[in-house]
């Protein structure tokens, strides 16, 4: 289902239903933690990285995954990904075909990392991992390392390093959990389960951010920072009047890029996130570009959910461009990131060794 974000959340000024609703959030992260001490999570022969975030909607997890698959295939390493398929109504375990399955079966962001690495869909993350070891052994696919696609709070499949993706221009909202606030569970508890955290800043950001203050007092790990930038050209969006559309979970965020790379950008639409847009929106994002003479711009994960469409959908992906965005990493810190995923796999590869002793 589409998920459109209370903007109260993340507003400096709480909203009356915050205490009316924090009943309802202690309930949930009592069934989160009820979770992890009644489930016995399966370990897969392959080590599993698990990119997550704490709190609901986006906060640049697809980039850091297709990131973590960019970093361990340069360390000589077949990076395969398992995702629950949001938006999907496959169920699976089922490996994701690129031109053949569509965002309404597998969900919009496992089209865009079955891009980089093979890719499978499973509401069942054990059967899914399981599924791919069969898979591996089978020669259907290749691959040494799972990398899990959120997951975060789920305990049925053991993680051997888990890294949680902090939005760095609204950090965790109101700090209240789910319906109070965007919190998945409560984060001290979300903190447990984590090995490193990554804020992701906004662009042209390289303060600080002042949620490492939140961190530090519960948390003793790795905090590191990186920023969404475009990759390849973007000469083309310099001066260029844009309708920007995306339904992503802070759409602000691709908009203030497209401004930053000098983009004129004269009209953004934004959609809930993981939102299949209507032939009306499309028909209406087509003619506000038209009306301003201006090209139509989008995110990869929305122009992903366009694929197969007809109609003005059709009309739309054909004639929307998709501005591709990477992880630029601060200082040193991609060394240190890289080097976090190589130590987890080589304690996995450890460890095997000692249970076959």
């Amino acid at each position: 289902m589409p998920f459109k974000e209370p903007r109260w959340w993340y507003d400096h000024q709480s909203s009356p239903l915050v205490p009316l609703l924090r009943p309802l959030g202690a309930g949930t992260g009592w069934i989160a933690k009820r979770r992890w001490r009644t489930t016995r999570p399966y370990a897969s022969k392959l080590p599993v990285i698990c990119v997550g975030n704490f709190t609901a909607g986006g906060t640049g997890k697809t980039p850091l995954a297709l990131e973590v698959a960019r970093l361990l295939t340069l360390a000589g390493l077949k990076p395969v990904f398992l995702s629950r398929g949001f938006g999907g109504n496959i169920n699976g375990p089922h490996q994701v075909i690129r031109g053949t399955n569509t965002a309404s079966e597998v969900g919009d962001e496992v089209l865009l990392l079955a891009t980089c690495a093979p890719a499978f869909v499973a509401r069942q993350r054990a059967d899914g991992a399981r599924f791919i070891e069969a898979a591996i052994a089978t020669g259907a696919c290749a691959g040494t390392v799972i990398i899990m696609d959120d997951g975060l709070q789920n305990p049925a499949l053991a993680k051997d390093l888990t890294i949680a993706v902090i939005d760095g221009a609204r950090g965790m909202g109101n700090g209240a959990i789910i319906p109070a606030g965007p919190l998945r569970a409560p984060l001290s508890f979300q903190l447990g389960l984590t090995d490193a955290v990554v804020i992701n800043r906004p662009p042209g950001s390289t303060s600080l951010h002042p949620v490492i203050g939140q961190l530090r007092p519960q948390f003793q790990g790795p905090i590191l920072h990186a920023t969404p930038a475009p990759a390849g050209d973007q000469t083309w969006l310099t001066n260029r009047p844009l309708v920007a559309f995306a339904g992503i979970g802070n759409p602000t965020r691709f908009y203030d890029l497209l401004r930053q790379l000098k983009g004129r950008v004269v009209e953004t639409l934004s959609f809930a996130d993981h939102q299949p847009l209507s032939e009306v929106d499309a028909t209406r994002i087509l003619g506000i570009a038209a009306s301003h003479g201006a090209a139509i711009v989008t995110t990869e994960k929305d122009l992903a959910r366009l694929q197969g469409a007809t109609g003005a959908l059709g009309t739309l992906r054909d004639q929307s461009c998709a501005l591709p965005i990477r992880v630029s990493w601060a200082d040193e810190d991609e060394q240190r990131f890289t080097a976090l995923l190589l130590e987890a796999l080589a304690r996995k590869s450890a460890s095997a060794r000692r249970s076959v002793v």
